[in-house]
């Protein structure tokens, strides 16, 4: 009768000559988990300053709505208030909007910067990982050729 041959020694012995090293996929992870943080930080100060842009302009014009809705002893007077809501409106939402633009390029600079820092630290790290696989590999390759 035949007998299966168990490979696990062979297996075992090859995947000793060539190690794995977890610590440079623990670094990689780490590296990408405090880049995620960093990035979520920015979005959230992005949103949290787009919504404070955003209430201060609704309280804004409805404060303005509200002004404009006062009755008036002439006629005339509502006109002068329509034109004076739309006036100010106009003038508001450029200010806001040049409020959102700045948040925006803060937002854009500081993403560019967490992935130059983020870049540089992974070349790093890649570099490190790729010189240790290398070492231990001619390591092993010798090792076995010795044998």
């Amino acid at each position: 009768m035949n007998t299966t041959t168990d490979f696990t020694a062979a297996l075992k012995d090859a995947m000793g000559a060539f190690p794995v090293d977890t610590k440079a996929f623990e670094d990689a992870f780490k590296t990408t988990a405090t880049l995620n943080e960093k990035l979520t930080g920015v979005a959230l100060e992005a949103a949290e300053k787009s919504a404070e842009v955003s209430s201060k302009w609704t309280k804004d014009t409805i404060a303005k709505l509200a002004e404009m809705s006062k009755a008036k002893a002439e006629p005339a007077d509502y006109a002068k208030a329509m034109t004076d809501f739309a006036s100010a409106t106009a003038e508001t939402a450029a200010e806001n909007m040049a409020a959102f633009a700045e948040i925006a390029k803060k937002i854009q600079m500081d993403t560019v910067e967490l992935m130059m820092a983020a870049g540089k630290d992974i070349a790093e790290d890649a570099t490190a990982a790729v010189k240790k696989a290398t070492d231990d590999v001619t390591a092993a390759a010798t090792k076995a050729t010795a044998k």
